[in-house]
């Protein structure tokens, strides 16, 4: 059986995004806290959904009207989802796309980049906020802070990660992980979702 880091992207997107819809649609209070700071949990899902389209879009690709997360966001999610994965199991997934920012990629490689891993990272998040296990893959997880941590400054200066929350060096893989990218891995501030 592949790990998750050996899956080709459609099925590591399908995989990763599948496991976030379980936790968007377990929500029940979409104005709970989240542990990112000043963020509740509609706002992980506005970010994932907001962000990749404008993402997408700064490369020039057509993608339909953006879903209303404000009104219902499990159903934005699920149609974010889909046109997504659409977009991966395509075949225009092995095109060229030119971002401004990012440079030159395959599609399905730039989504899978920039995208899908930020919606494994925000997984643990939103799970938080609902009191929940994100149910995170550990394997998958060392991957990917193994993979950041040679680009640290990088990410740090970006704006987009805080200040690593220090860790025990014995910590698991998703501690690592969430620490790395700024989270308190103790974070318990939720008042129920």
């Amino acid at each position: 059986m592949q790990t998750i880091a050996e899956l080709a992207p459609a099925e590591r997107h399908r995989l990763i995004a599948t496991g976030f819809g379980e936790h968007v649609g377990a929500v029940t209070n979409w104005d709970a806290p989240t542990p990112v700071d000043g963020w509740v949990a509609r706002d992980i899902v506005t970010h994932l959904v907001e962000w990749s389209r404008a993402f997408l879009r700064a490369g020039d690709l057509e993608l339909a009207d953006d879903p209303s997360i404000r009104t219902d966001p499990v159903a934005a999610w699920a149609a974010h989802r889909a046109e997504i994965q659409g977009l991966l199991d395509g075949p225009g997934a092995d095109d060229e796309f030119t971002h401004p920012y990012a440079g030159t990629h395959r599609l399905g490689d730039a989504i899978d980049r920039f995208y899908t891993t930020d919606i494994f990272m925000h997984t643990w998040d939103l799970a938080t906020a609902r009191g929940a296990d994100s149910g995170l893959d550990p394997d998958f997880a060392a991957h990917v802070v193994d993979g950041m941590s040679g680009i640290e400054e990088i990410l740090r200066s970006s704006g987009q990660y805080g200040p690593a929350v220090s860790v025990p060096a014995d910590s698991d893989p998703v501690t690592r992980l969430v620490g790395f990218i700024g989270r308190d891995p103790k974070w318990t501030g939720r008042t129920g979702s």
